[in-house]
């Protein structure tokens, strides 16, 4: 161990297998890498997040963190629904998973330096709360950003609740989380949601020189503009994330949820007419088929 404890360790140290972690120059780079699954996030994802944020934000040789996809098809595309499976027998379950996510989105947001999304691909549900999280975002021209919640049987609220209608007002808000229409890297450029968007040939330059911009600044000023710049997100953030994360878990057991996960593993598109009619005329149980849907095998493993 370091006679200094307090600082950040060589990244070749750490033995992650759900990213990568580099550093260079006074960049520390992370990267999500399950190109497989488009970047979705897992438990394993968020565990070595955090131990990755950690070490950057006590590293005094890193001035800027750059958050970024493996391949070039998504920079992430939210949740893994294959691990959610489990949460449906178990939102107890949930409710931990939901804590390693917040905390990672701490992290970022805390990090005490600025930090960059470099968006190579699609940026899906969770993915674009992971870029709002960031400071500044640059994208291939060629990317989109959406959200599914209210398509899949959940809602945005780890960031994209309390944040959108900060960025990009509460009308664009609202057609983006009840709509969940895809939003092109050109809208997302005049709504606000990027800085920049590049042809993706150009994508590792405009990264460069943004980088180097943001190290030719005062370490501790940045930091402190940080975190002045942070009151209203830290302040909605605060109000309403122990209270989602609940009410995330506690629904993990209806019928939507359930509905929305099995659909996505069955490969086919939910079927919101048979829920409204349910509503409609009353028939209840609501489960489609009047009682707990069979998950399968084994829902422990994703």
């Amino acid at each position: 161990m370091s006679e200094r404890p307090f600082a950040g360790r060589d990244a070749s140290e750490f033995d992650f297998k759900f990213i990568r972690y580099e550093k260079d120059s006074g960049r520390a780079t992370l990267t999500i890498n399950r190109p497989e699954v488009l970047n979705a996030v897992n438990y394993g994802v968020l565990s070595e997040m955090n131990m990755a944020l950690k070490d950057a934000s006590w590293d005094d040789a890193i001035g800027v963190l750059v958050l970024t996809g493996a391949g070039e098809r998504a920079f992430c595309a939210g949740a893994d629904l294959r691990e959610q499976r489990q949460f449906l027998r178990r939102p107890r379950d949930y409710w931990k998973w939901m804590g390693e996510f917040i905390e990672c989105h701490e992290r970022l947001r805390g990090l005490g330096k600025p930090t960059l999304a470099r968006l190579n691909g699609i940026v899906v549900g969770g993915g674009n709360e992971f870029n709002l999280s960031c400071d500044l975002a640059v994208a291939a021209d060629d990317i989109y950003i959406r959200h599914v919640g209210t398509s899949h049987g959940s809602v945005a609220l780890a960031g994209a609740t309390q944040f959108l209608p900060l960025i990009i007002g509460e009308r664009r808000a609202r057609e983006m989380l009840l709509l969940n229409e895809e939003i092109s890297a050109q809208k997302a450029l005049e709504w606000g949601l990027v800085n920049w968007i590049v042809p993706r040939a150009e994508l590792d330059v405009k990264v460069d020189e943004i980088v180097g911009k943001l190290l030719a600044k005062f370490p501790e000023k940045t930091r402190y503009t940080k975190q002045q710049l942070s009151f209203w997100r830290d302040l909605s953030w605060h109000l309403t994330i122990g209270h989602g994360r609940d009410w995330l878990a506690v629904h993990n057991t209806s019928p939507e949820t359930w509905e929305g996960v099995l659909s996505f593993l069955s490969r086919r598109q939910p079927d919101y007419d048979e829920i409204r009619r349910r509503w409609s005329e009353d028939d209840a149980p609501e489960w489609l088929d009047g009682e707990m849907p069979d998950l399968g095998s084994d829902p422990d493993q994703p």
